[in-house]
């Protein structure tokens, strides 16, 4: 049985898509006082290996149970299957669960003042420059089995769209937003036989640069505490992703592991070229396309631009300017945009075919090397203190790129 009706409410932002984007979005403008309901649909988990950085459990104030485990090393596999180490000296890198990380996320918006609302975004009404209309549905399953579903009607000052990379707000409101490259992520979370006793397979995050597995991208293999997170992603029409998650659980000895859930997703190759519509709509996460090039990471980019975002649209309400809402990417791109271009043409190079594949994973046994990208990863910025090591690692990579440099050990 279905009821429809309709209810109204008005909010100073509605923010569309709970993931770490529009969570943190939220709770940012949540705790300065503003009215705020958070709109998302429940039952999806993102496909994602899980790696938070240190700057982000700290900037962010994750607490330590979130950690499912703590990585210490990255191990590259090449085409040949020469296994590169990289120890991250001192330091870790966190794994965390989405699907409890995320809800996290959403309740600690709750609880400094948001409103939680389970539902699925229908329509956007933005033609007016002072307020955005938008519809949405609610589901309820009543006690003899049947499905109620309610449609509702808010109006809100700001609307963000942190829905994901095919944003639904972003095509109906973005120019560009509907023609954004992306990559098809996929992955299996699988049970971690012997998780406690294998120490250094627990603690250790494994990527394979391989042809077979991707051919424009990589698989990798996460540990998750209990669970192990196993994927693959590929921008190639028609590349089929099980079956390349299948070959790897194969290569990565999990073939036999129970698999507890499958996810698929897009995952966004490019910034957006602008975020807002001029009037009174910004996106941000996945749907603003702010995920790193080469290394597929999100979670960090995608709540540091909610919060970016949320500051602009707090300006935007103070000053009545719609001019502030293009500040969040201007200002997301003065922190990372050195970092993104130097990924993006690493990507466009080294993973165009698996001769290139190797010799990149052979570079990756260079101290230097490793010292500079774990400085990097953790601090989320290029490292400039050690201009010595940056022009070593330069003729390291002249070397190989003109075959003056062995590419197996």
């Amino acid at each position: 049985m279905n009821k429809q009706t309709d209810s109204k409410s008005f909010v100073d932002v509605l923010v569309v898509g709970g993931g770490p984007a529009g969570a943190t979005a939220a709770d940012t403008l949540a705790r300065q006082g503003y009215s705020v309901i958070l709109l998302d649909k429940p039952g999806k988990i993102k496909p994602c290996g899980g790696a938070v950085p240190p700057r982000l459990i700290k900037d962010f104030a994750i607490p330590d149970q979130l950690i499912v485990s703590r990585a210490a090393s990255a191990r590259m596999i090449s085409p040949s299957f020469v296994k590169v180490d990289m120890p991250i000296d001192g330091g870790y890198v966190g794994m965390v669960d989405r699907e409890h990380f995320d809800e996290w996320l959403r309740e600690r918006a709750s609880q400094n003042g948001a409103v939680r609302v389970n539902g699925k975004f229908l329509t956007l009404d933005c033609t007016s420059d002072t307020e955005c209309i938008v519809g949405y549905e609610t589901t309820d399953h009543t006690q003899h089995n049947s499905v109620n579903k309610t449609r509702h009607t808010v109006t809100a000052r700001v609307v963000i769209g942190a829905d994901g990379a095919n944003s639904a707000v972003g095509k109906l409101s973005v120019k560009g937003a509907d023609k954004i490259p992306f990559v098809a992520a996929y992955h299996e979370i699988v049970t971690a036989p012997n998780a406690s006793a294998d120490t250094e397979k627990s603690t250790r995050c494994e990527v394979y640069y391989q042809g077979e597995v991707s051919p424009d991208f990589y698989g990798w293999v996460f540990p998750h505490g209990d669970v192990i997170s196993i994927g693959v992603g590929s921008a190639i029409k028609g590349f089929k992703l099980r079956s390349a998650t299948t070959q790897l659980r194969q290569r990565s000895g999990y073939t036999d592991a129970k698999t507890v859930r499958r996810e698929g997703a897009p995952i966004p190759l490019k910034v957006l070229k602008r975020w807002d519509n001029r009037r009174n709509v910004v996106l941000a996460g996945d749907a603003a396309g702010v995920v790193a090039p080469a290394s597929g990471e999100g979670i960090y980019y995608a709540m540091r631009s909610g919060q970016l975002v949320a500051e602009a649209v707090s300006q935007f309400l103070i000053t009545n300017d719609a001019k502030q809402l293009a500040s969040a990417r201007k200002n997301f791109l003065k922190e990372h945009g050195k970092v993104f271009l130097v990924l993006k043409i690493m990507q466009r190079f080294w993973y165009r075919s698996d001769k290139l594949r190797e010799k990149f994973v052979h570079i990756c046994k260079d101290k230097d090397v490793q010292r500079l990208t774990w400085e990097s990863y953790m601090n989320k910025t290029l490292v400039r203190k050690k201009p010595l090591a940056h022009v070593r690692i330069f003729f390291k990579d002249l070397a190989h790129l003109c075959g003056l440099a062995q590419t197996r050990s």
